[in-house]
Formats: structure tokens, C-alpha cells, sequence
């Protein structure tokens, strides 16, 4: 941990967060991080979502948008409140499984995808949603195993995954695509680790390790064509950032993937060297007190709000920017 680190300010927070402050960064007694993680689905913001859910399962009455969304209406900022982004956020929070109780099996009988109307746990043609899916799906025990299949065929040449094949004809992967997807590749990952799910493990790892080679040719951020800047929010951060990619993302991803290596005895060796110029973007935005600020806030419905407006220290935010730093520092004193 460095100098200077807000940790007061870190715990005193919501469940949902303050219970990775105390793993995370201050290494408590599994007894009191995990005391703490079973008080999110009680109190605080997991225990508000889950009051929310409806009777069939569902969240707002839809799958990936509210019941009633029109699809037509494109100027209209994506709304948070449906059943996928919020099962992501209470998983994203470490609510246990069992405080949703048999969500899963209401799901299978009443959600459908707003696509083709094809059942929920067997996802549809978007990347992002499959990997959200396969996430939520390893989290709550439904059988997601045929999504496995589904990315590797649809990994494309350079390693990478792009939301944008099926609808626009894409040939090449894009950053945000493909970081969504092994966000929740890893995950699967790190359930099979906990003896939680049985899957083909070298497999997983092959698909991950393809698509991490996609964004390390790019250091995060870069295009392999120009050497110019992916687009400006790879460098703007926020919380909660729901689909959007960005350097601090894509290092926390690294970061845990590091960790799972590690857990299952694989040889870890010093973070990617490719990785140094994005690392050097989440040091250069770290306040003197330690902190890092909300960079932007997405627009879009949402149940309730969960961080501070653009311009403020977010908690979140500064968690995870000090545990990416602590794991780069750290193996280069190694």
C-alpha cells in the first residue's frame, strides 16, 4: 500500500464496497472481509436492487432494456435498470447467489432477449451481452456452457472480439468489446478455480490469453495503424463504468488476471512492459491526497445513484486505481 493511501475514508463506505477495501487493500481476516460481504444483500445498495427485483425474476420488466424501450428511439441514452445490468452490478458487488434465491430458474422461464426472442441463459448474437450472460449465469448456477463455444467461434483472427460483426459486418475486434469479454471469460475462470462450475480450463485460458494480446499490441490505448489515441475515454474513468472501456478497466482486468494465474500455480512472471504507458495515465490522475476523481458520469436511467458527479473523489474509483498501482509497483520491486 503507498503513502498517503485515503483508507479511513475507503471503509467508510457501503457494504458493497467497503468489504473489498478490507480484502483488498488492507488484507484483513477473511472473518471480517467476509462479515461485511454478507451484509450487502441485507443493507445499503445490494439489499435497495434486490427489493427491486420483480416477481418473475426480471428487473424492470425486460432483459437488456426496460420493458416498453423502443429500440427506434437511437438519441436516447442506454438505461441501466433492466435485468442484465443489474444482476452485473449485484455480482460486480459480491452478493452471494443465494440471496437471489431461484432467480435463475424464473429467468429461463420468463426472459427473453429483446433479439429474436431467444431464451436468456442461452444469450444471443452481441459479445458483450454473451460474456455478461456467461457471467451471470456461472454466478447464479444456470447451465451457460454452450457460451464457451460461442467465443471461440466468434474470436476473431487478431485475438479480439467485436460487439459489431453481426450488425455492421466487423472484421476487426475493438478494445471495449473484447475487454467485456474477458472480464467475464476471467470470471468464469476464477469460478472453476472455487470448484464452483466444471469447464475446459485450458480452453478459457487459451481465449483469454488471445484477447489480452489484442489490447497489450495496442498498450490499452493505442492504435496499431497511427500510434494515436484509441479515442479520449480510454483515459476518462468512471464509476459505475457498465460497458465503457478504459485503461483503469482494462489494468484491473490484468491485475486479477495476474491473481488467478498465481491461485491455479500457473507461473506469473512481471506485468507486460506494454502495459507501462497506461499505467503511467492512472499515476498521472492520482490526486496529492490519493485519491482519483469521477472523470464522467454515464447519462442513462438508473434505479439510484452509487457514486459522486463528475469532478468529485470517487471511493470506487481510487480503490482500484491504488490496487492496480500496488501490483505494478510491487513486481517491479520483485
Amino acid at each position: 500500500m503507498t503513502q498517503g493511501t485515503p483508507t479511513g475514508w475507503l471503509r467508510d463506505t457501503d457494504p458493497a464496497l467497503r468489504w473489498q477495501v478490507e480484502r483488498d487493500l488492507l488484507g484483513e481476516p477473511e472473518a471480517v472481509w467476509s462479515a461485511t460481504r454478507a451484509r450487502v444483500a441485507r443493507e445499503g445498495y445490494g439489499a435497495r436492487l434486490l427489493s427491486l427485483q420483480d416477481p418473475d425474476g426480471q428487473w424492470a420488466g425486460g432483459s437488456f432494456f426496460p420493458a416498453g424501450w423502443d429500440l427506434e428511439e437511437a438519441d436516447r441514452p442506454q438505461p441501466w435498470t433492466a435485468t442484465t445490468w443489474t444482476l452485473n452490478t449485484l455480482r460486480e458487488w459480491g452478493v452471494e447467489a443465494s440471496a437471489l434465491g431461484d432467480t435463475a430458474e424464473r429467468l429461463a422461464r420468463n426472459a427473453r432477449w429483446e433479439y429474436d426472442e431467444l431464451p436468456y441463459w442461452g444469450g444471443e448474437v452481441d459479445c458483450c451481452i454473451n460474456g455478461w450472460t456467461l457471467a451471470n449465469g456461472t454466478w447464479l448456477g444456470a447451465d451457460v456452457s454452450g457460451l464457451e463455444q460461442w467465443f471461440a467461434d466468434h474470436q476473431m483472427a487478431d485475438g479480439g472480439w467485436n460487439c459489431a460483426w453481426e450488425w455492421d459486418g466487423a472484421t476487426v475486434s475493438s478494445v471495449e468489446s473484447t475487454l467485456n469479454v474477458l472480464v467475464s471469460l476471467r470470471y468464469r475462470e476464477e469460478a472453476a478455480a472455487r470448484g464452483e462450475v466444471r469447464t475446459d480450463a485450458a480452453r478459457l485460458r487459451d481465449l483469454r490469453r488471445g484477447g489480452e494480446e489484442y489490447l497489450l499490441e495496442r498498450g490499452l490505448m493505442r492504435r496499431t495503424s497511427t500510434g494515436q489515441l484509441i479515442g479520449p475515454f480510454v483515459t476518462e474513468f468512471a464509476y459505475p463504468g457498465r460497458a465503457r472501456y478504459s485503461v483503469l478497466r482494462a489494468l484491473d482486468h490484468f491485475r486479477r488476471a495476474d491473481l488467478l494465474d498465481a491461485t491455479l500455480g500457473r507461473a506469473v512472471g512481471p506485468p507486460d512492459p506494454r502495459l507501462a504507458e497506461a499505467v503511467q495515465v492512472v499515476r498521472d490522475k492520482r490526486l496529492p491526497d490519493g485519491r482519483w476523481l469521477q472523470d464522467v458520469r454515464l447519462g442513462g436511467e438508473v434505479w439510484f445513484e452509487v457514486d459522486v458527479p463528475p469532478g468529485q473523489p470517487s471511493p470506487w474509483l481510487t480503490l482500484v486505481g491504488i490496487l492496480v498501482l500496488d501490483w505494478w509497483d510491487g513486481a517491479q520491486r520483485t
